[in-house]
């Protein structure tokens, strides 16, 4: 079955009282050139029209919102096949009931376009999910309570790696030098606290900043680790578990490939938690080995968010040999932009600013594709030669000039062209109110994630001082001045933090600028608050657009493809602090339900 060819009757439903499951696939196939001339024989037929007859269901009887500008409100949608059908009044979607038609009663409810979630990492999402998330351990009892439930998950025999401990203990401690800090000492685990939970599991941990790693026995055995190596921590003539990055970097070689049924029930998870939310596509930062396990998933009617693939920038040149266009693919899985990077982040303070750190005195980085000098201007302006999207990473004021610069290089190397749909990934933080203009009359769509603002906001301040920090997530300037919006996740986020997938919590970051908590009172950086319709329309319409697919999703429209969810609220109706308990009751997907409350 081909990528176009899949069984929409086959989607698991994800209940909110189970977890997913399914039988193991298949063994993976090769990666790389050969994983995309694979795709390619897989995916190259279109999905059909719906057929006459009845509609399958009809959701009914609350208020729908279709995304659409000129009749953004409805009362009932009918959906036939993979396909929206009808629009409308509950009388004029009626018409299409037929004798097997499950209606769905809203009762009041709202229902919309489907989520689009603009910027995710999937592969590294499940294998949290399935292994051990540790950013919020910094004792005993959580190291072991994490890990314990993580080995009752890992299948028998596997590794089990990264964890990241630590992270939201450093950061309560503030991260400017203050004396609390300089005192600080961190969580250090030795492998007496996990040997005995992880009998059929070799263990290899990291600290969030990856300064030190725990090995548990089955580990230090697998890469015959002894006291006589560098980084080893030794007592009583025995490794405590406790090693350097330097010793861990020796017992990683021994790791084997992840087999592929950990990566399926890793993949499995992952889907089954953006079900939940609402999420029906997701724009994938997507390794080369992620493509099989997509179409296995695919094949086995298990894949139940469409996945607009993203690899990196370095690679396009391999989906040009084969000569596939930009957005190849099925409706399920597409080969999408490219990812490129300019600068670091701001959780280890590498962003590229033009003023230095507070904290450090250091202006940030620049990323390894950047060099030699010009290397990233040769790749964008090869890449759109051949009609692909260069979408890139840009975080430090410094950086995001620096990335609108390459941008207008490519267009006078390539001349003007009206399908050019450019993206600055995360555009955190402006030199100012000109940039966003310059954007604006640019065209560059900003794909931001709100979510990171309510979690940065611990530490920002101290690092690029209060003046600074207005222009930081400037979300209602930039939409002001004219730049799409385009809104996501960065789930499952940073070795320093967790990013929930949830669209809600994200619309919650971006109308209110509080914490979960509520805090601080007013937002954090009020100026920059939008409102609630504004938020939608990023996780939806603005996405479809940001992809190319405004066609065919992001609105709930006749002729659109059948991805729809069901809240139990009116997220444009509730009072703003209320958005993040929002609850998901269902979730469609090509037609099909794939979570139900």
């Amino acid at each position: 079955m081909s990528a176009f060819e899949t069984s929409s009757a086959a989607l698991p439903v994800f209940r909110a009282e189970t977890a997913p499951g399914g039988a193991i696939l298949r063994a993976a196939r090769s990666t790389g050139l050969a994983a995309l001339a694979l795709l390619a024989l897989m995916l190259f037929t279109a999905c059909e029209a719906p057929q006459g007859g009845g509609a399958d269901v009809i959701v009914t009887g609350g208020q729908v919102w279709t995304g659409d500008d000129g009749s953004p409100w409805a009362e009932a949608v009918a959906v036939r096949g993979n396909r929206i059908v009808a629009v409308g009044s509950e009388a004029e979607v009626a018409r299409h009931q037929g004798s097997d038609t499950r209606v769905v009663e809203l009762q009041g409810r709202f229902a919309g376009p489907g989520f689009i979630d603009n910027h995710t990492h999937f592969n590294s999402a499940g294998a949290l999910l399935l292994g051990a998330n540790l950013l919020e351990v910094s004792d005993e009892a959580g190291l072991r309570e994490e890990v314990g439930a993580a080995a009752q998950r890992l299948p028998s025999g596997s590794w089990m790696v990264g964890g990241e401990w630590g992270a939201y203990e450093e950061w309560e401690m503030g991260d400017a030098g203050a004396a609390e800090r300089e005192a600080f000492e961190p969580f250090s685990p030795d492998r007496g606290m996990v040997d005995d939970i992880t009998p059929d599991h070799p263990v290899l941990l990291n600290r969030w900043d990856r300064s030190a790693y725990l090995a548990n026995h089955l580990a230090l055995d697998a890469a015959e680790v002894d006291c006589s190596w560098n980084g080893v921590e030794c007592a009583d003539g025995e490794p405590t578990g406790r090693l350097s990055p330097e010793a861990a970097s020796r017992v990683q070689e021994v790791i084997p490939s992840k087999p592929f049924e950990q990566q399926l029930e890793e993949a499995r998870m992952a889907l089954a938690d953006l079900a939940q939310y609402g999420v029906t596509t997701i724009h994938d930062n997507t390794p080369p080995s992620m493509f099989p396990v997509y179409q296995a998933l695919l094949d086995e009617g298990e894949l139940t968010t469409r996945i607009y693939a993203r690899p990196s920038l370095d690679r396009y040149e391999h989906q040009a040999a084969l000569g596939l266009p930009r957005n190849f693919g099925s409706d399920f899985i597409k080969l999408g932009g490219f990812k490129a990077w300019v600068d670091g982040i701001m959780g280890n303070s590498t962003a590229m600013f033009y003023e230095p750190f507070d904290h450090n005195d250091e202006f940030g980085i620049w990323r390894d594709i950047m060099f030699p000098e010009g290397n990233l201007e040769r790749l964008m302006i090869e890449a759109d030669q051949e009609g692909y999207w260069p979408q890139v990473h840009a975080i430090g004021d410094h950086a995001i000039d620096t990335l609108l610069t390459m941008f207008e290089q490519v267009e006078e190397a390539n001349g003007p062209r009206d399908d050019r749909r450019f993206r600055v990934i995360h555009a955190q933080h402006l030199r100012g109110p000109e940039t966003a203009e310059r954007m604006a009359e640019m065209g560059v769509i900003a794909e931001v994630q709100p979510f990171h603002a309510i979690d940065d906001m611990r530490w920002m301040e101290e690092r690029i001082g209060p003046d600074r920090i207005r222009w930081t997530y400037a979300f209602h300037t930039l939409d002001e001045a004219g730049v799409l919006l385009s809104f996501g996740s960065d789930w499952p986020g940073t070795n320093a933090s967790w990013y929930t997938a949830n669209p809600l919590m994200g619309m919650y970051a971006a109308v209110t600028r509080q914490t979960p908590e509520g805090e601080p009172e007013g937002g954090w950086v009020p100026e920059e608050r939008i409102d609630a319709e504004t938020a939608l329309m990023a996780y939806t319409v603005n996405n479809a657009w940001a992809e190319g697919h405004e066609d065919v999703k992001g609105r709930l429209a006749p002729g659109y493809l059948a991805d729809l969810v069901i809240l139990d609220r009116n997220p444009l109706e509730v009072p703003p602090e209320e958005l993040q308990h929002i609850g998901v009751d269902l979730t469609m997907v090509d037609g099909r339900v794939v979570f139900e409350r």
